[in-house]
């Protein structure tokens, strides 16, 4: 009970995880605005608006500042980590997806006419700049609401 009790008291674990819910659930109604379909299938997507990836560290990151002070290693530690992951999320994946774009575009021309079918490489694993701020404010918020509520 005592692992129990400390979870349930661990602020920057709700943070992480709010940060989390929400920038999934808000794909669901920025894809809406994007293509005029409600897709809720969204809420599992790893690619879309914000970046969950980013709204997660941000807000973790943040908390972790807030609750436990900016001055700690603790902090330090969760920045870097946030900024390889907001990193990775815009940069290298976004790279993979392009390349996953063209390598499906090339298999699609080199097999036209044949019944033989693989399947297509997945397209939409980074995000879009945009997508990277739009988690990065989400995080911002979430953490900096999440204290000011539970002070």
């Amino acid at each position: 009970m005592i692992i129990i009790d400390q979870l349930l008291h661990n602020k920057v674990l709700f943070a992480v995880l709010e940060g989390w819910l929400i920038a999934q659930a808000l794909k669901i109604p920025t894809e809406y605005l994007r293509s005029r379909r409600w897709l809720w299938a969204m809420f599992f997507a790893p690619g879309g608006m914000p970046s969950s990836h980013s709204a997660l560290l941000v807000s973790g990151t943040i908390a972790v500042g807030l609750y436990h002070g900016f001055d700690q290693p603790l902090f330090a530690i969760a920045v870097a980590i946030t900024m390889i992951v907001v990193h990775d999320a815009a940069g290298v994946r976004r790279q993979a997806g392009f390349h996953a774009e063209r390598i499906n575009y090339l298999f699609e021309e080199l097999l036209k006419g044949h019944a033989w079918s693989e399947k297509d490489l997945k397209e939409v694993i980074g995000h879009t700049p945009l997508e990277v701020v739009g988690g990065i404010i989400l995080g911002f918020i979430i953490a900096i609401g999440q204290w000011i509520l539970w002070q």
